[in-house]
Formats: structure tokens, C-alpha cells, sequence
């Protein structure tokens, strides 16, 4: 792996050693003496890569000239005032120097694959290919520039994908070399691949260019593998999170924690884009059906996004102060009573439950109870907001009214910051605080891939995804009947933003409507699905590509048959066997009806052993690699050397 160096970062995260390969040593000596600094190291993460870093620092006196080269190699001008494209024409000039220096150090000429990834790596690409190095080359792009510029905006941008002025687009917002740069680099690529189907489609027209390939992002299961455990994990995590809104509501907690569930959305604070505004506008409606139907269900949600903060709000601290306080009083109480509750029995007497506890304890418990008393509403946002008149989420609540009050069946908290163990107030890791949840909601208008309703699944958590995300495509796609595995995909393609909050809030208040047993069935479900998600079978779309470049770099060392991707027909989870055919028999007809009435219907239909094995056997049977013997026809994405 090459990347650029950043002292901070090697010193936490990378091991220096020596290149194992003599040739590596005299390529990176080659770079060394002519002034450019770099270092190879391995990477201290799952398997301990190799990583070869360029100070691109060391090299910025030659930024001019490079700059020079590139106007001859693709006629992009590149701003002096823009440090990032610099960096990366920097970088760029280094690896494909780096490249040559270590082509020619070979005599037997072995077949290199280049590959590189976003725009920011590109010009080492383009560098490559326009000095004719025996390199075959890949990009792959995870999101094209202006379709996440153009999304930012506000516009309709995928019935209108047909429609944009590509090049004034990216000149009206000052991107118009970077822009250039990926397009070039997407051309000039023999291989060129995208995330997902989505973006697939988005690249064709902003970058004029077909993916060759399409390669999903897939997870490293066995780093969030649980086994049986994930469902006790849920439960753990659950009750840390109980501790928080314990604190986090003290004096308006009139509400059924063991009926409360726990929603959240996380990641960059894109308001449109992660679709943060449709789920605010279905948890308004949501609310509303919660409390017109008189459900005892409470819905918590959690927005995870950071922003400019000033440190925690003081409301927010007191609360888990409080609950704390009330802990250590009851715990006290509890020893006296448990003390005298003792001696009694052993003088062989049953106590007189109204003697044991005396009049200090009744005081001490009468001030815990009042201290708990609070004038004000517990806060939407957890930290005091920098610019709370202006934040795009605030606004959205203060309009549609979710203030946290009692007559509320839905409550919003803010967190704007990354979660953290050491936090005073929700000490929990982003993945533990995930498996405490019951559900996931990304309902994305940009999402390239969607590695967070991805982390969800492998958690065994369910989630919400649309399908404008390539996760959501891909589920679309390999899942029969994604909502029985816990998938909830809205449409946000094909209807309008109205009619998809309206099936976002049907999907929340169907989730809401669930017994525990029917939640504890779907998580079984959704964690199944995890298998999809491993790089040990979606690996396989990279193959795929690696052997395309080599056939186009090296078409008299390598063939393929046939020209075309690998696909991924009869590849589908099938509806599961205990979801009865009509819908509307999987849920209760109100949201009052008896537990036991649905867990003895359940029962009768729901195997959960029987159900793994045959989504196990329904992967492994389509996912079986190997050697095909001569005479047979060749799978797609199959090459002979």
C-alpha cells in the first residue's frame, strides 16, 4: 500500500522495517538520493499490510515542474492556492517516479497492477500511463466529486442526471481542476470501477465513463463476529444506554424502559445527504401515530454527527450526576435494610417492614427524590452548539416541536461528537453503542456505498437504507424479502420526498408495533446476512477487475472469457420460511395486543436452526470458487495465462 506520510499517524500506527524485495530496496535508494524522502513499514492493523509512505514534503520544490509535466500529460492546470490538489499532484508524481524506478529494476518483467483510488491518487495514474510504464492500472471511485458537491445543494440529482452543464457545474464551485483530474484519471485507467450500481450509473454521467466493474465495499466479518453471543452483547449494551437516558430525562422519566426503543442515525453531518431531514419529518409523523393509537412504546433516537461544540451543556452533565447521586443513596439505604433485615432473621423474627427503615433513611430518600425534580424540558442536544440558531437539525426540531416533553412518544437527543469510552456522559464505543441499539436509520439521498447500515447488519442490528445507497442496491438485489431480514429500504428514487417520509414512517411504526420475541427473531435474521458482507466472497469483484487490467495491459500474456464482469444471478436470499405470505399477519392488527397470542404463533412457525442452515447452504452453494477442469465453459471473471 502507498500512501503519504504523516509523522503523527506513523508513530502510533506504523512499524518501520526493511523491504523484503531487493528491487523495492534500490527503488526507494533511486528516490532517497535525489532529495525525497520515504519510509516502509507495516501497518499495525489486521493483517500488517506494507505500507510505503512519501514525505511529499520533501519533495515540494519540484511542484512546479511536476505541474509543467502534468499540463503536458492531460492539459490540467492545477491553482497554486489549492493545497489539496498540490498534495496530491505531489503524490502523485512520487508514485509514478517511484514505479518507473521500480519497473526497470526488474529483468524477468513481472505483471504489476497498479491500483488507485478517488481522485486524490489519481495523478499518479495519469503520470503512469502517459510515461508508458509496464503497469496495469485500476481506479476505482467511491463517490464522484460534483455528484456529492451537486447533492449538497439541494438539487434533484438523479432525475436530472442527464440534464447538468458537467463542466460549468464544477466551475461555479471552484472545482473544476479536481474535477478534471478524476475524469482523467477514470479515462486513462484500463480498468475503471465503482462502489456500488448507484454510482455506477452517477459516474457514467458526470465522469462520460462506464464502470468496468462494480466493486461493493464488503467488511471484515470475523472483527465483528459474536457467534451466538450478539444477542446477550444487545442486551448488555442496552442497559448502558438505559443508564444514560436515566440521567438524561430524570424528572420526566414517566415513561416504560423496558418499552423504549433505541434509534439512531450517525456519521458526517451531511443534513440532506444522510438524509437527516426526511427522518426528522418521519419521526415528527411517527410521534403522531404513537400518541393518536395511545402506544406504550417510547422511541429514543440518537443523531450521531459532529459539529462545532462547545464542550457539554451543563443540564446535560447534572442529569448523569443525578442518576448517579440516586444511585449511591439507594445503594446506601439498601445496605442499612439489608443489615437490619439480616439480624432480624437471625434472631429468628420476621421483621416489621414498617420499623426497619427509620426516620433519617425516609428523609434521605424524600431529598433524593426531590432533587430529581427540574423545571426545564431535558435537552435535544447534549453539547452547547456553536451555531445553534443556524444548525440545520436544531431548526428541524424547534419547527416540528420535538422538545423531550412528557405527552412526547418520541424523544431526540443530539450527540455532536464521535462516541468515545472516556466520555463522562455516554461512555460507550461507536460499535458497542451500535449492538445497544434496536435499529439503524439511514435514510441516504447520496450514499456511494453505506458502510453504517453494513456495520449494522454484521452486528446483527437492523437498519434503514434506501435505495439511492449501493448497500441498499446490493441488498435489493441478493435478499427476496429484505424487511423479514431486517432491512428496510425506502424508496427515494422513484417517489416523491413526500411519499418516501410516508413509507420511512410506516417502516418505524411497523418496527414499533414488534413484540420482543419478534425483534429477537429478526436480529437472528439480520446477523445472518453477514456472510454477504465478507471480503471473502465480494473479494472476488476485485479479482475480477485485477484480471481485466492484465488482459488489456497484457494482451498477449493474458485472456479472458468472457469479456464481462462476474454476476451474481440465482444469488438470493430467499423469503424466510416463518414469514407468513400476507403481510399483514406478521404484525399484530393494534399495537396493544397480547405478547403471548404472537409468541405462540411464532413458535409454531419459527425455526431458528433450520433457517441458518439454509441460508448458509444458499451462500456457499453460489458462492463456490475453483479451478474449473478443461472442457467445461468458463465462469465469468475467469482467466487462463
Amino acid at each position: 500500500m502507498m500512501g503519504p506520510y504523516y509523522e503523527q499517524n506513523v508513530r502510533t500506527q506504523v512499524e518501520i522495517c526493511d523491504p523484503p524485495l531487493p528491487a523495492l530496496k534500490k527503488a526507494m535508494d533511486a528516490l532517497q538520493s535525489q532529495g525525497c524522502q520515504m519510509y516502509f513499514g507495516r501497518w499495525l492493523i489486521e493483517g500488517s499490510p506494507y505500507v510505503l509512505l512519501f514525505d511529499i514534503g520533501s519533495a515540494a520544490w519540484n511542484l512546479d515542474r511536476w505541474k509543467g509535466e502534468f499540463w503536458e500529460a492531460c492539459n490540467v492546470g492545477i491553482p497554486f492556492n489549492d493545497r489539496e490538489a498540490n498534495d496530491a499532484l505531489l503524490f502523485g508524481s512520487l508514485t509514478a517516479w517511484f514505479l518507473k524506478e521500480l519497473t526497470d529494476q526488474f529483468h524477468d518483467k513481472p505483471n504489476i497492477i497498479a491500483h488507485f483510488h478517488e481522485w486524490q491518487a489519481g495523478a499518479g495514474l495519469i503520470l503512469s500511463r502517459f510515461r508508458k510504464l509496464p503497469v496495469a492500472t485500476i481506479f476505482t471511485t467511491h463517490a464522484t466529486l460534483l455528484g456529492r458537491y451537486l447533492c449538497a445543494a439541494s438539487v434533484d440529482f438523479y432525475n436530472r442526471l442527464d440534464q447538468f452543464d458537467i463542466d460549468k457545474e464544477a466551475g461555479e464551485r471552484q472545482i473544476y481542476h479536481r474535477y478534471c483530474m478524476e475524469r482523467a484519471s477514470a479515462h486513462c485507467a484500463h480498468v475503471f470501477s465503482t462502489v456500488s450500481q448507484i454510482t455506477g450509473i452517477e459516474a457514467e454521467h458526470m465522469l462520460k465513463k462506464k464502470a468496468d466493474v462494480i466493486t461493493p465495499n464488503g467488511l471484515n466479518i470475523k472483527k465483528f463476529s459474536a457467534m451466538h453471543e450478539f444477542q446477550n452483547l444487545h442486551s448488555l449494551y442496552k442497559s448502558r444506554i438505559q443508564e444514560f437516558v436515566r440521567g438524561h430525562f430524570y424528572g420526566h422519566l414517566d415513561f416504560n424502559l423496558d418499552k423504549t426503543l433505541f434509534f439512531f442515525i450517525a456519521g458526517r453531518y451531511e443534513y440532506s445527504n444522510k438524509g437527516a431531514d426526511i427522518f426528522l419529518e418521519s419521526l415528527s409523523r411517527l410521534n403522531f401515530l404513537l400518541r393518536v393509537h395511545r402506544s406504550d412504546v417510547t422511541v429514543v433516537v440518537f443523531f450521531i454527527m459532529p459539529a462545532k461544540t462547545n464542550n457539554f451543556n451543563v443540564e446535560t452533565l447534572k442529569g448523569q450526576a443525578v442518576r448517579k447521586q440516586l444511585w449511591d443513596t439507594a445503594h446506601t439505604v439498601k445496605e442499612k435494610f439489608g443489615k437490619k433485615l439480616y439480624e432480624a432473621l437471625l434472631r429468628g423474627q420476621i421483621p416489621d417492614l414498617s420499623k426497619i427503615l427509620d426516620r433519617d433513611d425516609l428523609t434521605i430518600m424524600k431529598r433524593a427524590i426531590f432533587s430529581t425534580q427540574r423545571q426545564s424540558l431535558p435537552p435535544v442536544t447534549t453539547h452547547n452548539m456553536m451555531d445553534d440558531s443556524t444548525d440545520p437539525i436544531l431548526n428541524t426540531v424547534r419547527r416540528i416541536g420535538l422538545f423531550n416533553s412528557r405527552t412526547d412518544r418520541v424523544k431526540v437527543i443530539l450527540h455532536p461528537e464521535f462516541l468515545s469510552s472516556t466520555s463522562p456522559l455516554l461512555p460507550l464505543d461507536y460499535e458497542e453503542f451500535v449492538r445497544g441499539c434496536h435499529l439503524g436509520v439511514f435514510p441516504s439521498y447520496y450514499e456511494p456505498w453505506g458502510y453504517t447500515p453494513a456495520e449494522c447488519t454484521v452486528m446483527g442490528i437492523p437498519s434503514v437504507t434506501t435505495n439511492l445507497s449501493g448497500f441498499g442496491c446490493f441488498m435489493q438485489e441478493h435478499v427476496a424479502d429484505p424487511t423479514a431480514y431486517g432491512i428496510y429500504i425506502v424508496d427515494r428514487r422513484f417517489r416523491s420526498a413526500d411519499e418516501s417520509c410516508n413509507q420511512l414512517t410506516q417502516f418505524l411504526y411497523s418496527f414499533c408495533q414488534q413484540s420482543r420475541r419478534q425483534r429477537i427473531i429478526q436480529r437472528n435474521r439480520t446477523e445472518r446476512l453477514s456472510d454477504l458482507l465478507d471480503w471473502r466472497y465480494l473479494g472476488r469483484f476485485y479479482m475480477h477487475g485485477r484480471h481485466l487490467a492484465l488482459c488489456r495491459m497484457f494482451p498477449d500474456k493474458f485472456e479472458m472469457e468472457p469479456n464481462a464482469p462476474p454476476k451474481t444471478d440465482g444469488f438470493r436470499y430467499p423469503r424466510p420460511s416463518s414469514v407468513p405470505p400476507s403481510p399483514s399477519v406478521s404484525q399484530p392488527s393494534s399495537p396493544r395486543e397480547s405478547d403471548d397470542e404472537e409468541e405462540d404463533d411464532d413458535k409454531e412457525r419459527y425455526d431458528e436452526d433450520e433457517e441458518a442452515e439454509r441460508d448458509r447452504q444458499n451462500i456457499k452453494s453460489t458462492f463456490a470458487l475453483g479451478p474449473v477442469s478443461r472442457g467445461k465453459k468458463k465462469k465469468h471473471g475467469e482467466y487462463r495465462n
